[in-house]
């Protein structure tokens, strides 16, 4: 499988936040802006994506007199960031390959 760049990527950080700590959907916008360009307005749709697919589950927290709805990984969301990691590395190995070249025994 090889792994898109977009939506694989996203999902990747997303359920890699989620893996740590529940949080609520700003909190991983912040998160996943450290190491993409996202809105929270990209971000929403990912996330009902990803409760749809069962990979993430929500539940709502009161804070200052609102609710606050917080996402939480899943056993199949857990079982989902493996795969995508094991998808990530290889994908990493093969840009590796292009830009250094394949390694030839010395």
């Amino acid at each position: 499988m090889n792994f898109q760049m977009g939506a694989a990527l996203l999902d990747y950080c997303v359920l890699g936040v989620l893996a740590r700590e529940d949080a609520y959907g700003y909190a991983l916008t912040v998160e996943v802006k450290k190491v993409m360009t996202i809105s929270e307005s990209t971000l929403y749709p990912v996330l009902r994506r990803l409760k749809k697919e069962a990979f993430v589950t929500t539940y709502d927290e009161a804070f200052q007199g609102r609710n606050r709805r917080y996402y939480q990984i899943t056993a199949t969301g857990l079982q989902r960031k493996t795969e995508l990691a094991a998808e990530w590395t290889e994908f990493i190995k093969k840009i590796e390959m292009v830009v250094e070249g394949e390694k030839k025994n010395e």
